[in-house]
């Protein structure tokens, strides 16, 4: 989407899609978690009540969704790349 926007708006879609990228990563980890609150919530029962069980999974949902937040950053940069070196 942002692409388009700079396309309408004549800029470069592809250093405005690196851009944009680069700057809602945190937001894109925090909508792949579903929310900050519930994961506080989850660790604060695991932490206080012993489960922890309950602390490894919330620990890996977060690191999956660190690395499918950098994967995307990443595909966008491959693409960056890839329109630079065809011009």
């Amino acid at each position: 989407m942002a692409g388009l926007g700079a396309l309408i708006n004549g800029h470069p879609p592809l250093k405005t899609m690196y851009n944009i990228a680069g700057s809602i990563k945190i937001w894109a980890i925090a909508v792949a978690l579903g929310g900050t609150f519930s994961s506080f919530e989850i660790i604060e029962k695991g932490i206080f009540k012993g489960e922890i069980k309950s602390i490894i999974k919330q620990a890996v949902h977060v690191v999956i969704a660190v690395v499918g937040a950098n994967m995307g950053y990443g595909f966008i940069r491959l693409i960056q790349k890839c329109g630079e070196s065809i011009f």
